[in-house]
């Protein structure tokens, strides 16, 4: 798996941003909106995918600042 930053739920309700693969969070918000908007800025800032998981862990939304390895034709 690529790197990227992902918002994901904490049990206790609150929001975290993390690094693919990591099992520490690199900040935790109160709200999925802020931990939205740093994680996006973040992943712009890194280059890498971006992943906003729902409450029960399914991906809901996925960006990527990277270099697309497969960019569109035209």
């Amino acid at each position: 798996m690529g790197k990227g930053k992902h918002v994901v739920p904490r049990p206790n309700g609150e929001w975290a941003v993390r690094n693919t693969g990591a099992a520490r969070a690199t900040k935790v918000f109160d709200t999925q909106a802020e931990a939205i908007r740093f994680g996006r800025d973040a992943a712009r800032r890194d280059r890498v995918e971006f992943y906003v998981h729902r409450r029960d862990g399914t991906i809901r939304e996925r960006d990527s600042y990277g270099a697309d390895p497969h960019p569109p034709k035209g």
